[in-house]
């Protein structure tokens, strides 16, 4: 059986992480997403919140399970008996980041490949932040997100500008 870990934040999931997360499904036997807690960033929404999000816009892909980790991304394939993680790419400057955190990957586990998958042409630009962005400044969101995605995002919105 071929299992795939496709990881990120999601906050939140957008058209283009359904398209990744769609295509690698009809690749692989198993696709894990695997929602992480990045350090780094200040989600809007829980990982809880995001997994949810997930699961409602997934549930019509059998062989998708959503998960919530934190740690190595490839402790956590390994764990999940993955082949192989599955990253999406945009635009080169994915490609530079992405391609350095493969072979950081590939040197602490090399049983796990790292696939990429260019995005749609019609997701390119398309990223959390910028809907978020949109979303914030009042545009509509219709185009870039499920409709459960765009009602909680425009909950977010409101809660965040109530706390001003």
């Amino acid at each position: 059986m071929t299992i795939a870990v496709c990881p990120g934040s999601f906050d939140p999931v957008t058209y283009g992480h359904i398209d990744i997360i769609k295509r690698a499904a009809k690749i692989f036997d198993k696709v894990i997403v695997a929602v992480l807690v990045n350090m780094e960033k200040k989600p809007w929404f829980t990982i809880e919140e995001r997994t949810e999000f997930l699961r409602k816009v997934t549930e019509d892909i059998p062989n998708v399970e959503i998960v919530g980790f934190e740690g190595l991304l490839v402790d956590f394939a390994s764990a999940c008996n993955a082949n192989a993680i599955v990253k999406g790419l945009r635009a080169v400057s994915d490609f530079e980041y992405e391609f350095q955190m493969a072979l950081t990957n590939n040197k602490l586990n090399s049983n796990i490949e790292t696939v990429f998958l260019t995005t749609s042409s019609e997701n390119m630009y398309l990223s959390s932040s910028i809907v978020k962005q949109v979303g914030l400044l009042g545009g509509d969101i219709s185009p870039f997100v499920p409709d459960c995605v765009k009602e909680g995002i425009l909950e977010r919105i409101k809660q965040r500008s109530s706390l001003k």
